[in-house]
């Protein structure tokens, strides 16, 4: 395609796939164990990790165990939800397919690890060219490695790639990158930017609409 973007880039969990209700379970759960009421302001504070995070944020509240043992805890009672299958976020799949079969280079990047990024995907018929899990950087969001790391798979130039977000840890990771983002924030506020815009659902994209956010973008 001419004068669109060289590549586009999801982000999974909240944003791909409809996870988030399973993580927070799986939070809830895991800190009931230690006397913890896990709350909403619990979850929004770990929203995007990344995953070392939250375990730190668990063991300051539980002070017992240790931030691994939260972290790999939690990972485990995720891994095993999610094996039973995971809803992928309202116009997610359709966005994509629509842009691989139009030709533009896709990938997902992810601050979880990979057993939870292959729990995810395993039952989805996706079409990303790579995927990028939190194992395969040495620096996991808000550090913009992994986006650059697709950028660099892919042989494009990031600061003319899109990327799809909806934490500020990813927003953050996005924004350093120097890529173009499209927010979907949920539970956070996102300000818009030159090179930043927000909207409510993936279902109001499609590639002509796409098509000029990057004029937009580019008119800046």
């Amino acid at each position: 395609m001419e004068k669109f973007f060289s590549a586009v880039f999801f982000d999974m969990d909240g944003l791909f796939a409809n996870s988030e209700p399973l993580w927070l379970e799986g939070e809830t759960e895991l800190m009931a164990r230690y006397g913890h009421a896990w709350t909403h302001d619990d979850q929004v504070y770990c929203l995007g990790g990344p995953l070392t995070r939250v375990g730190e944020y668990m063991f300051s509240l539980a002070k017992v165990e240790s931030q691994k043992f939260f972290t790999d805890e939690l990972i485990k009672i995720v891994v095993a939800k999610l094996s039973a299958g995971t809803q992928l976020m309202p116009g997610a799949q359709k966005l994509a397919s629509a842009l691989k079969a139009a030709g533009v280079p896709i990938a997902m990047v992810s601050a979880s690890p990979r057993n939870i990024v292959n729990a995810v995907l395993r039952g989805v018929d996706h079409d990303f060219a790579t995927t990028i899990s939190s194992d395969d950087v040495k620096e996991t969001k808000p550090a913009p490695e992994g986006y650059l790391k697709a950028a660099e798979f892919f042989g494009v130039d990031i600061s003319n790639c899109l990327i799809f977000e909806d934490s500020l840890t990813g927003v953050a990771a996005a924004t350093s990158s120097g890529a173009f983002l499209i927010a979907v924030p949920h539970f956070v506020t996102v300000n818009e930017s030159p090179r930043v815009r927000v909207i409510k659902s993936l279902e109001e994209l499609d590639l002509d609409v796409l098509g000029e956010y990057y004029k937009h973008f580019t008119l800046h």
